[in-house]
C-alpha cells in the first residue's frame, strides 16, 4: 500500500484523478486547489457543475483553512465523529474554489475513516474534492472494480483497498442554517449526532445544496420495487420471474455494506426488477431507506 499511496500522490499533484477508497464508498478525487483537475471530476462523471463536491481533509487542524465561523456544535461533532462517515456543511474560506462548492459560499467537509485515504490526503498537503466514483446518478461504487466498470480510463489511477466497510455515503448536516439540518442520512446515525450536541437536527428545507439531495439518485438500470417486509417481497418475486429480492434486509449493517454491490450485480445478471425491503428510518436503516427510495424514483 505505501507504493499505491506514493503513486496516488504523484497523480494528484500532477492534476490527475484517482479512485479513492474510503469507509463509505469509493471517491473520484482531485486536489481541491487545482481548478483544472476539479473540472475533470465533473467531466468524468457527467455531473452538473452546480452540484457541489465534498472536500476531504486529513486533520481537524485543517478545518479553519477551509471553513469560517464554525458553530460550537459543529466543532463538537468534528472532534467526536472524525474520522468517520459525517460531512459538515459550513461557510467556506476564500481558499475554497467555487468550482468545488457549485458556486456557493458553503463547503461540505469530512475526514474519511480510511488509513489509505488519510495518508494520501496528508502527503498531498491539500484537501481533496471527491464525489462518489461513478457516473452521475448511477449506483455508487463500493469496490475498486465498480470504479473501473463505470469510469474506465477517465480515471488515471484507482487505489484498491478492498470493499468499503460501511457501503453507503456519509451523513451530511448543514450548520449554515439557523438550526442544523439533515441534508442526507448516511453512515453516521442522526440520533447519535443529536445526542452529542444535545439538540434536534431538523429535516432539510430550501434548495438542493449538497450531494445526494436530488429526488432520483443511486439508481441501477433495472426497476427498483419497494416493499415493507419479506413476505410481501416473496409475493412480488413470484409474480415476476425476472426479479430478485435484495438479501440481508434482516441485518442492517450487512444490508448497507452490500446494497450497491447487489444492485450492480442485478444489472450485470440482466435482472429486470430488484425487490427491496425498506428498513425502519432509524440508525443506519435511515440511510438505506433514503437510498432505496431515491433509486426507485421514476
Amino acid at each position: 500500500m505505501p507504493d499505491a499511496v506514493e503513486r496516488a500522490v504523484i497523480v494528484l499533484n500532477a492534476g490527475g484523478l484517482i479512485g479513492l477508497p474510503t469507509e463509505t464508498v469509493y471517491g473520484l478525487a482531485a486536489r481541491a486547489d487545482k481548478d483544472d483537475a476539479v473540472a475533470k471530476i465533473f467531466q468524468a462523471k457527467g455531473r452538473p457543475t452546480g452540484h457541489p463536491l465534498i472536500l476531504h481533509i486529513s486533520s481537524i487542524s485543517d478545518l479553519d483553512r477551509y471553513a469560517v465561523n464554525v458553530p460550537a456544535s459543529a466543532f463538537e461533532l468534528a472532534q467526536q465523529c472524525w474520522p468517520g462517515p459525517l460531512t459538515l456543511l459550513l461557510n467556506k474560506t476564500s481558499e475554497v474554489s467555487h468550482l468545488v462548492t457549485g458556486g456557493r459560499e458553503t463547503v461540505a467537509i469530512r475526514i474519511p475513516a480510511n488509513t489509505c485515504a488519510l495518508k494520501i490526503i496528508e502527503q498531498c498537503g491539500n484537501g481533496l474534492a471527491a464525489p462518489s466514483a461513478n457516473t452521475f446518478g448511477h449506483v455508487s461504487p463500493s469496490t475498486a472494480q465498480h470504479v473501473l466498470d463505470d469510469l474506465g480510463d477517465r480515471v488515471d489511477l484507482i487505489v484498491d483497498d478492498g470493499n468499503c466497510s460501511i457501503g453507503v455515503e456519509s451523513t451530511i448536516v448543514d450548520f449554515t442554517t439557523h438550526e442544523p439540518q439533515l441534508l442526507r442520512p448516511g453512515g453516521f446515525p442522526v440520533e447519535d449526532l443529536e445526542f452529542i450536541i444535545g439538540k434536534s437536527i431538523l429535516m432539510p428545507s430550501g434548495e438542493s445544496r449538497a450531494s445526494g439531495m436530488l429526488a432520483s439518485h443511486y439508481a441501477p438500470t433495472c426497476t427498483v420495487t419497494l416493499v415493507n417486509d419479506l413476505t410481501e417481497a416473496r409475493i412480488v418475486n413470484e409474480a415476476n420471474p425476472q426479479s430478485r429480492i435484495l438479501e440481508h434486509a434482516d441485518n442492517i449493517p450487512l444490508y448497507a455494506a452490500s446494497l450497491y454491490a447487489q444492485m450492480r450485480q442485478a444489472d450485470d445478471d440482466g435482472i429486470s426488477m430488484i425487490i427491496a425491503v425498506l428498513p425502519p428510518k432509524t440508525g443506519l436503516g435511515f440511510a438505506i431507506h433514503d437510498r432505496l427510495t431515491k433509486a426507485s424514483f421514476l
